[in-house]
């Protein structure tokens, strides 16, 4: 029964940790979706790689969007690509 806690738990930290984050960026003046994206993106599921993502946004956004394919003109095709149900 712990595990199916941590599960819920796991998702009320992430999406606190992407609330902060789109704050945090705002000052960038991009589309917080996009950023927002990258990290879901980088992290492909893994909580880990998800906290890597939030360092590497912290220390430049830019970097975020190029790691998270969402760096170049095509970004909008990208983001439908990525958050359209599979």
């Amino acid at each position: 029964m712990a595990s199916n806690r941590r599960l819920p738990d796991a998702a009320k930290g992430i999406e606190g940790a992407l609330r902060v984050l789109a704050t945090e960026l705002e000052r960038s003046h991009e589309n917080p979706e996009r950023l927002l994206t990258a990290a879901v993106v980088i992290a492909d599921g893994d909580v880990n790689r998800f906290r890597s993502a939030i360092r590497l946004a912290r220390t430049d956004w830019r970097d975020l969007l190029m790691a998270g394919g969402l760096g170049h003109e095509d970004w909008p095709q990208v983001l439908d690509e990525e958050l359209s149900p599979r």
